[in-house]
């Protein structure tokens, strides 16, 4: 029994830490459940390998040409991925992982984990959900004409500088959301 005891003080002492972690693992758990469930139970016959995948190229590719470079996007025959081409040049691969969709389901579990007021949160998810999409589908325009402008810096972009724009983006919405958490559950 005396082990026990100091146990459950343990878990008093950190009951918020403990809260923070279910909440964030239960959520993203739940989310790319039904995410993952959405890739293999509902494929999509219109748009390949899937719609927000499609989505973002064809998104990435209105950016691209906005900018002057004659831009083109096909389905990759081997793979489930759509090839990015500026000027004729296969320059990149549009695969489910560039679609954002994971890092938004990361998102969400981490202001979930800090939930405050329901409107609050919904609304902060909301605005975060729709910068992340946003800032992937440019960083992807920005990666393309950057590998087509200067291939001999490709792995420097696609390796530093990618991640760097999306992580970094979703780190400061965390800061912003923390700020704004501590502010309305002081009140």
């Amino acid at each position: 029994m005396k082990t026990v005891f100091p146990l459950l003080q343990l878990f008093k002492k950190y009951k918020s830490v403990i809260r923070f972690i279910i909440i964030f693992l239960g959520s993203y758990f739940i989310f790319s459940i039904i995410y993952n469930g959405y890739l293999k139970y509902f494929p999509s016959q219109k748009y390949y390998p899937d719609f927000f995948t499609h989505l973002v190229a064809v998104q990435s590719e209105a950016i691209i040409e906005s900018l002057g470079y004659t831009t083109k996007i096909l389905p990759h025959p081997q793979e489930l991925s759509m090839k990015l081409f500026i000027n004729d040049i296969f320059l990149a691969r549009v695969v489910e992982g560039c679609n954002a969709i994971s890092i938004i389901i990361l998102f969400a579990s981490f202001v979930l984990s800090f939930f405050g007021k329901v409107k609050t949160t919904f609304l902060f998810i909301l605005a975060g959900t729709t910068i992340i999409y946003v800032m992937n589908v440019v960083r992807i325009a920005v990666l393309a004409i950057g590998i087509y402008e200067y291939p001999q810096h490709s792995e420097f972009l696609h390796s530093i500088v990618f991640p760097l724009i999306i992580y970094g983006t979703v780190f400061l919405l965390w800061i912003i959301w923390v700020r704004i958490f501590t502010k309305t559950s002081a009140l």
